[in-house]
């Protein structure tokens, strides 16, 4: 979900090339038709809009097509450059990064709980921006730390129905996809195949919480031992929002 750019198209390509039957879905018919041509025996493709209120009838419907589901793995996300703290962006961000993250991965639950016997992977790319609130992204961060406390609960959930859905929940730090290819220096970046193949390796071995790179997975750590007190004192800032000023009425829009 979230395969017609950036990280999402590059994972559906991948696993396609390795002999995966993919289903691939975003919002970009024409993208998801040019990808399905690339791989006429390896991809199904279908157009869904997350924020739809039908898009899990048409999770469903791809699913058929395939004839099955063993892998549900959601890109698909926004943010936006909006340190004015426009309340339009913010409440955008929300509603597809917490709204329609909870529609389609509660969507992809259900059927693997009521199709497939109980089993199957629910993968989501989060972000490593959940870990803490971000001050220069506030609902980006919230969001992201939404979609790590519903993957957790959903686990606990597998607990008490005692199913065997499985859980990995991706968090990587920058990536220069085209939404991000502006020039600005970000720290730590990572190409998309470099990203690509660790997100791939971490699916593979059924990693639980898998952050991208190591590099990311140390600052991470050494961010959680911050207290509060002191965290929101740090002046975080990301290159994009420290360099840019924008017309308010035309956001810098990010979304994979």
């Amino acid at each position: 979900m979230g395969a017609t750019s950036g990280i999402g198209l590059q994972l559906a390509e991948e696993y396609a090339a390795r002999g995966w039957k993919v289903g691939a879905a975003g919002r970009s018919a024409g993208q998801l038709s040019r990808l399905a041509a690339l791989y006429p025996d390896g991809i199904v493709s279908r157009a869904i809009d997350i924020n739809s209120a039908d898009a899990p009838v048409e999770l469903e419907a791809l699913i058929g097509e395939m004839g099955g589901m063993d892998v549900y793995l959601h890109v698909a996300g926004i943010g936006y450059d909006n340190l004015p703290l426009r309340p339009r962006e913010e409440i955008a961000v929300m509603e597809t990064n917490v709204t329609g993250f909870t529609r389609m991965v509660g969507a992809a639950f259900r059927w693997f709980r009521d199709h497939n016997a109980g089993r199957g992977l629910i993968a989501a790319v989060t972000s490593v921006a959940g870990t803490n609130g971000l001050g220069c992204l506030p609902a980006y961060s919230a969001s992201k730390s939404c979609q790590q406390t519903y993957l957790r609960a959903l686990e606990q959930l597998c607990a008490i129905e005692r199913l065997d859905i499985r859980f990995t929940d991706i968090r990587p730090g920058w990536i220069r996809t085209p939404l991000l290819d502006d020039g600005s220096r970000y720290p730590l970046l990572m190409t998309i195949p470099y990203a690509v193949s660790r997100i791939v390796r971490a699916i593979g071995r059924r990693r639980r919480v898998a952050v991208i790179d190591w590099r990311w997975n140390l600052i991470v750590g050494l961010w959680r031992l911050v207290p509060d007190w002191l965290w929101v004192r740090i002046p975080f800032s990301t290159p994009p929002l420290a360099s840019r000023g924008g017309n308010p009425k035309e956001p810098r829009h990010k979304q994979a």
